[in-house]
């Protein structure tokens, strides 16, 4: 099997990539290179680097199934057109930090449970090493997501932070 991503550019501008594997076989990344990805996607947004819409294909499912993938909103675009500059979204290794880091964004914002293991200050985002490491270890299921319940069980074993995220690894 190939384990290169294919890229194309459409006729409109848009990039689109040809994954080799279903998104729940991407790679697990260090939890270093999740946080270099954050701040490496914060600074490609605040630096307005847009980039093209990229629609991704991956290779078929056990059911047989392919996921597709289109990421077109202008702050997911940022993200990963400067994850693309800094990683390369034609690896596996960069994609799957793009992927995980756009999953851990979106977990956050509708899973309760998960509030004790980050804090949201003017300064940036504060995110305990536990949850890092959580997410650049996880498996991501066929959509492309982090299972809220792998994650909150990942996490359960560990002392809850007191306030906020103990330790944390600051995000601008």
């Amino acid at each position: 099997m190939p384990r290169t991503i294919r890229v194309a550019q459409t006729e409109t501008g848009a990039l689109a990539y040809f994954v080799p594997i279903p998104p729940e076989r991407l790679p697990a990344v260090p939890p270093g290179d999740l946080l270099r990805a954050w701040n490496v996607a914060r600074h490609g947004a605040v630096e307005r680097q847009w980039g093209a819409p990229r629609f991704l294909r991956f290779a078929q499912r056990e059911d047989g199934a392919p996921t597709e993938i289109a990421i077109a909103d202008p702050d997911a675009g940022a993200w990963t057109e400067a994850i693309d500059r800094a990683f390369g979204l034609h690896t596996l290794t960069g994609l799957s930090l793009c992927l995980r880091l756009l999953a851990l964004v979106e977990v956050l914002a509708r899973a309760a449970q998960l509030e004790p293991f980050f804090d949201v200050t003017p300064a940036g985002v504060d995110l305990h090493p536990s949850l890092l490491a959580a997410a650049a270890a996880l498996p991501l299921d066929h959509e492309a997501r982090l299972d809220e319940t792998a994650l909150v069980e990942r996490l359960r074993p560990k002392a809850l932070p007191s306030r906020g995220a103990a330790n944390p690894a600051r995000l601008p």
